[in-house]
């Protein structure tokens, strides 16, 4: 049987299918997402709580505790850590991979309701959770700054505007604010102003309260209309405040300003941000799990015209950190080192077959094999990443080797005096199987990869698929095109005239056959020598495979720092931000 002859014999199917997979690779390369990795996420889930005030002992003795004794219930948990600071914990449930993402976020929930009963009943929220990538840092970093605007003012609108704006993008997990500067009304008391008065904290608190009000106190109806009431007591600033009365002593007003100071300041003045050496606003944007990166980045910048609109012009909006950028270097990168990886692989079988057309024949097996594989790609979800474009490059060896002994049998039968023809018909059917058994051959190389466990099985899985498709691409083409090719394009041996590239060429084969010929006659007398020097060079090996330092991914070299601070405890605010301000 021979299953080639079919694409021998209709050309114009052979062509049409080429072209076929051609198109569909073109654009599925194009629809192709850029990433720098294989979308490898770890079923991850973080718990938030917030009890504004509480330390970060009473927060992980009332709030973190109950919620991990519930947690450790759920199946599937292989780790749970917990951090507890002032007025906030947060708890980070890490599933082994087996485990359903959404599923495990079904079981949160509902040890999270469980919980309730047991969490201070003065929480102003229930607990909330998110899905996280705990491997994942910011994709995206903003900096607000304004020469003239208060900070406060700069973080409404990062707050409001911006931060409620990114989080609408496909894709985009949350937005954090660093730095925040939430404008809010300071009230610091006097105690010996109280005590002077006997009023207590509580006194003050519930004064504040009900003067600070905004709801409906009635109707008004009459015989045809009906009228609400509004009372808008609400307080808006400092001055509003001091004029407030808490309460009555000699039949006198006792006001807020009478117990102390009230300020115009912000929710947490112990935070700060700066952007090149200046106050700012930070906003870092996190993707949602299996979220392609550059395109969530993408999407955002596509935004940045119509937010721009939407602040003051005194508003400098700043992309601080842009995570695709070394994402799309390092991918240009090795597209490039593919490009020269299929240049030299043609030159060099130019070099030895010294004729174009038997050049051009094996060589077409290298861009059908890889375009073809694109459309697989897509298929399979995959994407443009360093593992799968490392893959396309490393098969472009095993590719052209199928096309290459192809060509080689047929011309051999043509050498015999058989025209093109009858040549590709009787040498496609002598090495059709053999090429079967080649291609089957290496793809079988990879199957255990495709079969790994764990994280580097999932990231190393798209590489095994990625340059198993493209052999047997290069299978497929090698018994449909290159045969076709051979028997409308090759010419006879006695019909081609040698040119003077030949005659050169010729003479420095045969001197490099003669060399090698010499080289294995001297190895072949001294056998002994050639076995030690054999075992020496294996046990060498053996000694570097151990001694290599061995790690999970190579380091790479982005041109960015990163750096994480940290003082002695019980250092003040003023202290840290001297010391960063000398850092930086």
């Amino acid at each position: 049987m021979n299953v080639a002859e079919i694409f021998i014999r209709r050309p114009i199917m052979t062509t049409l299918v080429m072209v076929g997979i051609i198109i569909f690779g073109l654009m599925a390369f194009r629809a192709l997402p850029v990433s720098e990795l294989p979308t490898v996420d770890f079923p991850t889930i973080s718990v938030t709580a917030n009890l504004p005030g509480a330390s970060p002992e009473t927060m992980a003795a009332t709030v973190a505790t109950p919620l991990e004794k519930q947690f450790s219930t759920i199946a599937g948990v292989d780790n749970m850590s917990s951090t507890s600071t002032l007025g906030r914990s947060q708890i980070t449930l890490q599933f082994n991979l087996s485990r359903d993402i959404d599923a495990a976020a079904q079981d949160v929930q509902a040890m999270i309701a469980r919980a309730l009963r047991d969490l201070p009943q003065n929480m102003p929220a229930p607990p909330s959770y998110r899905k996280v990538n705990p491997a994942d840092n910011s994709i995206l970093l903003f900096a607000l700054s304004s020469p003239t605007l208060p900070l406060s003012t700069v973080d409404e609108y990062a707050q409001s505007v911006l931060a409620q704006r990114i989080s609408t993008v496909s894709g985009v997990a949350q937005v954090d604010v660093f730095g925040s500067q939430k404008y809010a009304v300071r009230i610091q008391l006097d105690p010996s102003l109280l005590a002077a008065r006997q009023i207590g904290i509580d006194e003050v608190m519930n004064a504040v309260q009900r003067g600070n009000v905004n709801l409906p106190i009635g109707t008004l109806s009459g015989p045809n209309q009906a009228f609400t009431l509004q009372a808008n007591g609400q307080l808006m600033n400092a001055a509003a405040y001091r004029s407030l009365v808490v309460t009555y002593r000699n039949g006198s007003p006792v006001r807020l300003e009478d117990l102390g100071k009230v300020l115009d300041s912000v929710e947490n003045n112990k935070i700060a941000g700066w952007f090149n050496n200046n106050r700012a606003i930070i906003l870092a944007v996190f993707r949602q799990p299996g979220a392609n990166v550059v395109e969530v980045v993408d999407a955002i910048k596509k935004l940045l015209p119509g937010l721009h609109a939407q602040i003051p012009p005194s508003v400098n909006l700043e992309i601080l950190f842009d995570r695709t950028q070394s994402i799309r270097e390092s991918v240009e990168d090795v597209e490039f080192t593919l490009f020269l990886t299929l240049c030299l692989v043609v030159l060099v079988i130019f070099l030895f077959l010294r004729n174009v057309s038997a050049t051009v024949i094996p060589s077409l097996a290298l861009p059908m094999s890889i375009i073809g594989t694109f459309g697989a790609m897509y298929l399979l979800d995959y994407s443009l990443d360093n593992l799968s474009l490392m893959a396309l490059t490393l098969c472009v060896g095993f590719v052209v080797d199928d096309a290459i002994v192809m060509l080689e049998n047929i011309v051999r039968h043509m050498e015999m005096g058989k025209r093109p023809f009858q040549a590709a018909l009787e040498g496609s059917k002598e090495i059709g199987f053999t090429i079967v058994s080649m291609t089957l051959s290496l793809v079988a190389v990879f199957i255990p990869v495709l079969f790994m466990g764990g994280i580097l099985g999932r990231l190393f899985r798209e590489f095994a698929v990625t340059i198993s498709v493209a052999i047997l691409v290069s299978g497929f083409v090698s018994l449909s095109l290159t045969p076709m090719l051979c028997s409308r394009f090759l010419r006879p041996p006695g019909e081609r005239k040698h040119n003077r590239l030949y005659a050169v060429s010729e003479r420095f084969f045969d001197g490099m056959l003669r060399a090698y010929e010499q080289s294995l006659q001297w190895v072949l007398q001294r056998r002994r020598g050639t076995l030690i020097a054999s075992g020496v060079i294996l046990a060498v090996t053996a000694y570097l495979f151990v001694a290599i330092p061995k790690g999970f991914i190579p380091s790479t070299d982005i041109s960015q720092i990163i750096g994480s601070t940290e003082a002695a405890q019980g250092t003040s605010f003023d202290e840290m931000v001297r010391k960063q301000q000398a850092l930086a």
